[in-house]
């Protein structure tokens, strides 16, 4: 992921891009302040940006582009030099940067699983039949319809505080967050529960910062070097992995989770029909000692995934997109 060219002389400015939403804002807040402990005579500023992903809000992201929709704004800001770096949430970042742009640092990993947020309720096994729980996120709702099909799984767009206010409305009995962005703005008193593995297998790099630049520039590549967390770099490496093997996007409901036990490194995934009626498992353990090998983990977990039939899965769900979210 990393630029091998460094910069000897610490930079004098530098313009982070950034959603404007808070959790966004929090998050490019962050690395300001990192980098400013690191460069304490630089100047570092925030853009913020308003992403189409942030103005389309009355359809589910697998109906209007995918998750580059958060990030093409700000990296055309990259690109004309209007910003140096700019912050993601690593879950929303295509698992294919397009020409001209790199990875430049993964911080370290903010807790990576998701979270049950209702004001009635402690747990899903606590909600009554019919109770309408909402997510964003086709992986979230396979592992719902198929763990618990007497529930009514509705979709859910907008910002963190946009969806805790429509809860808040009673337009939900419930709704399934990530814990990190709870947890990042001061909110984990909001969380009944927090949903291990087993029960809701995370997202690929979820609860990971990604900053990306323009692949061109070497020299703030360099500065954000201290920034770069290896153990972490190589789990949503290995998870990222999976889901470009299996050309998977927001319309795949598809999870990878990757987490150390010693110096081991156990990945699992999944790939399901979005309605639970299918789900495929897979999962493998290596001791990584370069991002290399790391992908290559995530590529043995998808070819086990493959093997199971999970590109019918992709094909069947990527052919059947254009149906309502809850047919």
């Amino acid at each position: 992921m990393q630029t091998e060219v460094l910069s000897s002389q610490p930079p004098k400015q530098l313009v982070i891009a950034s959603r404007e939403s808070r959790l966004a804002m929090w998050q490019a807040e962050h690395v300001q302040v990192a980098l400013q402990k690191l460069y304490p005579s630089c100047d570092v500023s925030i853009l913020g940006m308003t992403t189409r992903g942030d103005q389309i809000l009355d359809r589910t992201l697998s109906k209007v582009g995918g998750k580059g929709l958060f990030v093409k704004e700000l990296e055309a800001a990259l690109e004309d030099g209007h910003a140096d770096l700019a912050v993601h949430s690593l879950k929303d970042v295509p698992m294919d940067l397009p020409p001209g742009f790199a990875l430049a640092a993964v911080l370290s990993r903010e807790d990576p699983r998701d979270a049950f947020v209702s004001n009635q309720f402690e747990s899903l096994d606590a909600l009554p039949s019919g109770s309408v729980v909402g997510t964003s996120s086709l992986r979230r709702e396979a592992l719902l319809r198929a763990r618990y099909p007497q529930l009514r799984v509705q979709p859910l767009r907008g910002n963190l505080d946009t969806r805790l206010r429509k809860l808040d409305a009673g337009d939900y009995a419930a709704i399934i967050l990530a814990a990190a962005g709870l947890k990042r703005l001061g909110l984990a008193d909001r969380i009944r529960t927090v949903l291990e593995p087993e029960v809701s297998l995370p997202a690929a790099g979820q609860g990971a910062l990604g900053i990306e630049i323009a692949s061109a520039r070497g020299d703030v590549a360099g500065w954000l070097a201290p920034l770069h967390d290896v153990r972490t770099a190589y789990a949503v490496s290995a998870e990222r992995a999976v889901s470009r093997a299996l050309a998977g996007g927001c319309e795949v409901p598809l999870a990878a989770y990757a987490d150390w036990h010693g110096e081991r490194l156990l990945l699992r995934g999944f790939v399901a029909m979005p309605d639970g009626s299918r789900i495929l498992r897979a999962e493998a353990c290596t001791t990584p000692t370069s991002e290399a090998a790391a992908d290559a983990l995530g590529l043995e977990v998808a070819e086990a995934l493959a093997e199971q039939g999970a590109h019918e899965i992709v094909r069947a769900v990527r052919g059947d997109v254009a149906r309502p979210e809850n047919a």
